[in-house]
């Protein structure tokens, strides 16, 4: 038993590791690997059912290989959550955040809905019963409901950079800006493996003035870092 107790902390800990250093980051996901991710995830839950059916692995084999995944998830998801807290408060206070009830609102209710239900499951609400199922499947949804209170789906302009949901960009990274259509914000900027790209963000109309005022004082304030960057990126070149 505490061999097995011992095997979900360590596995906890590894993804918690894992997921604090963002092995796995949103912009590496696409539709492509978001599909092949969830048709894996499909075959091996049937494979595990098709073989505790045919009595190939034992009903208590199969419920252990699950908690074993569950503590990976959970490990990873709030590894992911104090990384972005932490990224946070790096880049200090808010100067800019587009928000709305669809923006800001609604996902935090629903990441609430999740950490609701994920104390449920562990059985905390009902003070029991306790299972080892459901303490690691509710850890797991408090782990995704507590990432999801820390990532924003838009882009947060702060003192010394910009969050893009779990990616964080230093001024100095930002190039330039442009309108690219009626409110429709597009930045340039140089990743940390300085190649150019850019993203795009709604800003509302009565925002413009505000934001263009932020990003021509930050753009001016960190004019030497950005010129001694890219004189950088050139002589890598």
């Amino acid at each position: 038993m505490y061999l097995i107790v011992s095997l979900f902390i360590a596995a906890f800990l590894l993804s918690f590791w894992m997921g604090y250093r963002r092995i796995l980051r949103l912009q590496h996901l696409n539709q492509r690997r978001v599909l092949n991710g969830f048709v894996g995830a499909m075959i091996l839950l049937t494979l595990i059912s098709a073989s505790q059916w045919l009595e190939l692995i034992s009903q208590d084999l199969a419920a252990h290989f699950t908690m074993f995944l569950y503590s990976l998830v959970a490990g990873f998801f709030f590894g992911f959550g104090f990384k972005m807290i932490s990224l946070k408060q790096a880049v200090r206070k808010t100067e800019y955040v587009y928000r709305s009830f669809w923006t800001d609102a609604a996902p935090n209710m629903i990441a609430i809905i999740i950490i609701v239900f994920g104390t449920y499951r562990t059985g905390l609400l009902q003070w029991g019963p306790y299972t080892g199922i459901g303490i690691t499947s509710g850890l797991s949804l408090l782990g995704f409901g507590f990432w999801g209170l820390t990532v924003k789906i838009v882009p947060e302009f702060r003192d010394k950079g910009i969050l893009i949901l779990d990616q964080c960009v230093s001024w100095k990274q930002v190039v330039a800006y442009r309108w690219d259509s009626e409110n429709v914000l597009l930045i340039e900027y140089y990743t940390t493996d300085e190649k150019l790209t850019d993203f795009t963000t709604y800003i509302p109309s009565e925002d413009e003035l505000k934001i263009e005022r932020l990003l021509a004082k930050k753009l001016k304030e960190y004019h030497q870092d950005r010129k001694e960057m890219m004189e950088q990126v050139e002589e890598d070149f």
